[in-house]
């Protein structure tokens, strides 16, 4: 694996609604292979610190997850095309 694909990887597995499912889609990892690269790549205190936030939190298994297709989308957010900030 290159750089930057173990780059794409450790910051998928970061991100709180990315499913390990989309990482072995995208990637061809399992779980348990996102889990063991994590260990290799990040330092201990990190990997801790990862292990505990996505242990916990259902969004990082499809089965688990609330909303099954699109993106979650606060309604508070405005929509693309209302957006009022200017263009400069």
């Amino acid at each position: 694996m290159t750089d930057r694909v173990l780059d794409r990887i450790i910051e998928m597995a970061w991100e709180d609604r990315t499913t390990f499912d989309a990482i072995r889609f995208q990637f061809g990892l399992k779980e348990q292979e996102v889990i063991a690269l994590m260990r290799r790549e990040m330092k201990p205190s990190s990997f801790r610190m990862w292990r505990k936030r996505v242990s916990g939190r259902a969004t990082k298994h499809q089965a688990k997850r609330v909303f099954n297709e699109g993106r979650f989308k606060c309604s508070r957010q405005r929509q693309v095309s209302n957006n009022k900030i200017s263009k400069r």
